[in-house]
């Protein structure tokens, strides 16, 4: 079925390495009708201006010149619906999150792996696929034979994606894929419980749903509004399993009341683009924030605080004697005080608070609305709850000094975390287990 949809298809395939370029437009070449190539993003925008009718783009990211989101980004500008698929050696959250902002349909991982290639690249052709074939057959939705009824659900079933056909009211055709995720037997059993699709739209932060449209009959126009990385929709199957889709909806034979829907199911996209932010963002063994995330929070913080003059107080602290810990008991011992250490200072602060694992042995806790008097408070309940609590194959008490500050109208972003350090380093001249404090 991959070759059957492949083969009345155009690619353009934009990859800057001869020889990966050549080994995959060995094999893809061979598939599709057309098959063009460019050398980097300048040279694909340019081939794609020439001839705006690619059915799909196939690009990689890193390239010289115009990487392939910058290049992706101008195409779309042309033409907000041309299909694309990225490939990448890189797992990096940033080219994730941009490839979704941008509306990539599809992310492949370097070395390609030709034949899950070839089926992303099958998938993402789906609704190409269907519309061409409902063109050629030239029916009337509104008034069709059996003849006719029997070829469209012959083409929607052969389709991988979900497939429907609607007139943005209720559904008039669907294809296996769908009916089998509701665990239906036919169109007209599902259309018992719901005739529109848009019924089923789960109702969760984060997705399209119609819960605040007063005509529900409107949610194409309103979901054809929103930006790429909005355009998604979370729906819940016969299991119990909820699943996210991106939906690519076409006009049938140029008539506005007849939609061809596709959705895509990118589920395991969405997941992937989560975790990678997660780890991004968080440091692997205590699951803080790390100084990467501490810094885009803390901008924040510390300028709402000027701006709305609220107060804005910092502990910085360190475990005692570290070095002599893992030299005693090694670092995975270590590795555990770091990891309990973490829970009780959690269980030290408020939910708003941030805590953020700054390096080593070294943590910050950013306290927004709480002033020096607040924050020094909060660094004697952490280095009393860390000398009292018992840590497994040890007899004595691990300690932590604390240094604290807190923000004034003059000052600068670094100016905070400065005293705090200075004041972590005082409370270690001063004979550890204490707590610094610099105004």
């Amino acid at each position: 079925m991959n070759k059957e949809i492949l083969k009345n298809i155009s690619i353009l395939y934009v990859e800057d390495e001869d020889d990966v370029r050549e080994f995959t437009s060995k094999t893809l070449s061979a598939l599709v009708e057309r098959f063009d190539t460019a050398v980097n993003g300048v040279d694909g925008l340019e081939k794609f201006k020439e001839f705006p009718d690619y059915d799909i783009i196939l690009t990689d990211i890193n390239m010289p010149k115009l990487n392939g989101l910058e290049m992706a980004k101008e195409i779309k500008k042309i033409n907000p619906t041309m299909p694309i698929v990225v490939t990448s050696a890189y797992n990096d959250p940033k080219y994730l999150k941009n490839s979704i902002e941008i509306g990539i349909n599809a992310y492949a991982m370097k070395p390609i792996d030709l034949y899950k290639l070839i089926d992303i690249l099958a998938k993402t052709c789906e609704p190409i696929f269907l519309r061409k074939q409902l063109e050629s057959i030239n029916i009337s939705l509104e008034s069709k034979v059996q003849e006719e009824v029997n070829k469209v659900k012959s083409i929607l079933d052969a389709q991988d994606n979900m497939i429907i056909l609607t007139n943005a009211v209720e559904i008039t055709n669907a294809n296996k894929k769908f009916l089998d995720f509701f665990n239906e037997d036919s169109l007209d059993e599902y259309k018992k419980k719901t005739s529109c699709i848009s019924q089923r739209f789960l109702k969760e932060e984060g997705f399209f749903s119609t819960e605040n449209l007063t005509n529900n009959s409107l949610w194409i126009e309103e979901y054809l509004k929103l930006n790429e990385i909005d355009k998604v929709v979370k729906l819940k199957s016969f299991t119990g399993d909820s699943r996210i889709f991106t939906m690519n909806i076409d006009n049938y034979d140029n008539n506005a009341d007849f939609h061809v829907i596709s959705l895509t199911d990118i589920t395991e996209l969405k997941e992937k683009s989560n975790l990678f932010e997660y780890q991004a963002n968080h440091d692997t063994l205590t699951g803080l924030f790390n100084r990467h995330k501490f810094k885009e929070i803390y901008e924040h913080e510390f300028k709402r605080a000027l701006r709305y003059k609220n107060d804005l107080s910092i502990v910085i602290f360190d475990i005692d004697d570290f070095k002599l810990i893992n030299d005693k008991h090694g670092h995975l011992f270590g590795d555990e005080v770091l990891k309990q250490i973490a829970s009780i200072v959690n269980s030290c602060v408020r939910e708003l608070d941030t805590i953020v694992r700054w390096g080593g042995e070294e943590f910050v806790v950013l306290l927004p609305q709480t002033n020096l008097s607040g924050a020094k408070n909060v660094a004697e309940k952490i280095r009393k709850t860390v000398e009292d609590a018992a840590f497994t194959n040890i007899s004595y008490s691990i300690t932590t000094s604390c240094g604290v500050s807190t923000i004034y109208a003059n000052d600068k972003e670094d100016h905070l975390i400065k005293r705090a350090d200075e004041a972590l380093y005082d409370a270690k001249a001063k004979g550890k287990n204490q707590i610094g404090v610099r105004s």
